[in-house]
């Protein structure tokens, strides 16, 4: 919330999306581009346009490339637990293997977790019981990196 702006009668900083660093203590360490790797241990088949990858900004938004679409919504990491929504997609279908790929993504934004750091990785327990692992980007120029890029193939075609 601005300095400018008051929030709703009653209501806390934050009830009505991210607070200021949307989260307790410094999330720093959560900012930036990382590839979903893995779902329990299995590994992700790439979507059309590669790995899928998640980008957290220090804003409290969110957005990537969830294997077939585009992502966006907001993220909020409060006691270890993140949560992330509302989430908007584009709307574009695909193949098999990259539409799981974007189902086991969407599915974990839609239910968040308990985050546990890993080394260089994050990894994060659903409330489902799913373990997601997220690992650095090593291409933080690479697809879902810049969500607002155009799709320079134009529209997908199954064939």
């Amino acid at each position: 919330m601005r300095d400018d702006e008051q929030a709703p009668q009653g209501a806390r900083e934050g009830e009505h999306g991210p607070a200021d660093g949307v989260a307790d203590g410094d999330a720093g360490w959560l900012h930036g581009t990382w590839r979903v790797a893995e779902v329990d241990g299995a590994p992700l088949a790439d979507g059309l346009q590669g790995p899928p990858r998640l980008t957290f900004e220090g804003d409290g938004q969110v957005y990537g490339y969830a294997g077939v679409n585009r992502v966006r919504g907001t993220w909020r990491l409060t006691d270890g637990r993140l949560d992330v929504g509302p989430v908007v997609q584009t709307m574009m279908a695909g193949p098999p293997e990259a539409t799981a790929t974007e189902q086991a993504v969407t599915a974990f934004l839609g239910e968040g977790g308990t985050v546990e750091r890993a080394g260089a990785d994050v990894h994060v327990r659903t409330p489902g019981g799913h373990v997601v692992r997220l690992e650095p980007s090593q291409d933080p120029d690479g697809p879902g990196a810049d969500e607002a890029a155009p799709d320079p193939a134009g529209p997908h075609v199954l064939g």
